[in-house]
């Protein structure tokens, strides 16, 4: 194997930086990288708007969302009757992550990609943690939030990427046994922890 058709998989805590290492590993292994991106891709594989995937990232309940949004995010009002399903509607997502997949070395940032490329030999799966403390000081920094706040935002979106997570694969979200390497950023920041994982992978491969 050469580092041309590496696959690897990030699931990451909330705040822990697991966007910003994966996009790291996609610069350091010549990776094309996809966290939205995937979005828009589902969205040119089911018909449906991408403002419709990014209404329902990572969350449960998509088919019951469907009768909320507007004719211009559904193209065929009566079609979902039919065809659509919460399960439907993740095989779209699922389909455009082969796809990404199936043209060369990328980096995937969550949704149930490990699992959607179980059976692949060249995948490596990564979950990217960190001390709550430092979660929460990320959070307030972006969102522009006071610490309670950022707290729950925290907790609340936590909870529904894991029960996303769970649902798919049958495997616990940020578990070890889920995963070939856990790692928390927090202890050795951003950057040294993208060396550590890339080490990790390289070894693993024998690069």
């Amino acid at each position: 194997m050469n580092g041309t058709d590496i696959i690897i998989c990030v699931g990451r805590q909330l705040g822990s930086g697991g966007h910003d290492i994966a996009r790291m590993l996609a610069m350091d292994f010549g990776a094309k990288y996809y966290d939205r991106e995937l979005l828009n891709l589902a969205a040119k594989e089911s018909g449906f708007s991408e403002k419709f995937f990014e209404q329902n990232d990572e969350q449960r309940g998509i088919f019951r969302s469907l009768f909320h949004l507007h004719d211009t995010h559904v193209p065929d009002s009566n079609m979902y009757q039919n065809k659509f399903s919460q399960e439907s509607l993740f095989k779209f997502q699922s389909d455009a992550i082969i796809k990404a997949a199936d043209e060369g070395a990328c980096v995937f940032v969550g949704r149930c990609a490990d699992y959607v490329l179980r059976e692949r030999q060249n995948v490596v799966s990564i979950f990217v943690t960190a001390s709550i403390e430092f979660r929460i000081k990320q959070v307030m920094t972006k969102q522009n939030m006071e610490y309670a706040a950022a707290k729950r935002f925290i907790e609340q979106r936590e909870a529904k990427r894991a029960a996303y997570y769970n649902y798919y694969t049958g495997k616990k979200w940020g578990h070890a046994s889920s995963y070939d390497l856990c790692v928390d950023a927090s202890v050795l920041g951003l950057q040294a922890t993208e060396k550590l994982i890339a080490d990790f992978i390289r070894k693993r491969f024998g690069l």
